[in-house]
């Protein structure tokens, strides 16, 4: 598997990305997919071996709570209001700094600190900063525990 493209989060007015891809609620009326034809003309790394979901979100959070506000790829939101991830609860992986060291699989890429973001029901509940400087880490096991889809699993946020 490849490293793969991140999804996009604004926070406090400035986007960043997340090394992480929170579920999309594949049947709300406002996600809708796209043909081949346009997802390809608007997003051609939705085509790559770095992007597996085949698009990429924009999200953020506001006031207490996590919004989708865009996509790109094989799916788009209609619309133009912010919509409220209310279906999505798990923490999200917000890498801050330098990168420490490249993993070539899913978000397992190290970098200085992470905020993590506990989410219910799409509203904020906690928050943490992880510093990972100075820490060791094994390449090989940090490839095989991110792969899209796991990564919203990190130890200590059930403590959160």
């Amino acid at each position: 598997m490849t490293a793969q493209i991140p999804e996009r989060l604004i926070i406090d007015g400035k986007e960043t990305a997340m090394a992480f891809c929170p579920s999309l609620p594949y049947s709300h009326p406002w996600i809708v997919e796209v043909d081949e034809a346009e997802a390809a003309r608007d997003a051609p790394f939705a085509f790559s071996t770095a992007c597996w979901r085949g698009y990429v979100g924009t999200w953020e959070i506001k006031e207490g709570r996590f919004f989708l506000v865009g996509l790109r790829g094989k799916y788009r939101l209609l619309g133009t209001e912010p919509l409220l991830a209310d279906w999505f609860t798990g923490v999200l992986r917000i890498p801050k700094g330098k990168m420490l060291h490249y993993v070539h699989m899913g978000f397992g890429s190290v970098y200085e600190q992470e905020l993590h973001i506990k989410i219910e029901d799409g509203m904020i509940v906690a928050s943490r900063v992880i510093d990972n400087r100075g820490k060791r880490f094994n390449v090989q096991e940090l490839a095989l525990k991110n792969p899209p889809g796991w990564e919203n699993r990190f130890p200590g946020d059930d403590e959160l």
